[in-house]
């Protein structure tokens, strides 16, 4: 396992294209949920929870976003159907984040939101940390009612997006990353 500070400084994202399996096992599947839940979370509300997309529950998935697509865009070309369709067929593991909020006096729903994201990044983090490419994602289906009410979201849920999880087939690139003189300020 990498040094914590080496692995936060060189973690990248792997394109769902660039993976394959295997997947992480159930033992290791659990360590990355339990590292999922382990986030900021003032008030302890748990704004958030997890849907695991894994073997023939990645086809179905795809199923639900390829006829929504297909209902909405009437006159698309088959293959583009087709890409809708295999949204979730290119790594062996899609974790969805849901997010939600909770009336409280004291937690804003922007900040159970953020509890979400800290949850997604953990998640992220911990794929990578057991040696897997992860990738966090959304895309127009994230935000698609009628794709959410297909895939069990609740009315009140969000999608904080998708984490893809495989095995990298190549080393993935870097990106350019912001200099700290351009994003730091002091008061």
């Amino acid at each position: 396992m990498p040094d914590a500070i080496e692995l936060l400084k060189t973690r990248r994202s792997v394109k769902p294209r660039e993976m394959t399996g295997p997947g992480p096992s159930a033992a290791e599947l659990e360590t990355i949920l339990t590292i999922g839940a382990r986030v900021p979370d003032h008030g302890k509300l748990a704004p958030w929870r997890f849907i695991i997309f894994e073997g023939d529950a990645r086809q179905r998935a795809g199923e639900v976003i390829a006829k929504v697509f297909a209902r909405k865009n009437p006159g698309a070309p088959a293959a583009d159907v087709e890409t809708e369709r295999k949204r979730f067929m290119d790594a062996p593991l899609v974790i969805a984040i849901v997010s939600f909020s909770r009336p409280h006096p004291k937690v804003p729903a922007f900040e159970q939101e953020l509890s979400a994201g800290a949850s997604a990044m953990n998640i992220v983090t911990a794929a990578t940390a057991l040696g897997y490419g992860a990738c966090w994602l959304t895309g127009w289906f994230s935000f698609d009612r009628d794709v959410l009410d297909g895939l069990g979201l609740k009315p009140d849920e969000k999608l904080a997006g998708f984490i893809h999880v495989g095995t990298p087939t190549k080393p993935s690139e870097d990106r350019p990353r912001p200099f700290l003189s351009e994003i730091v300020t002091r008061f």
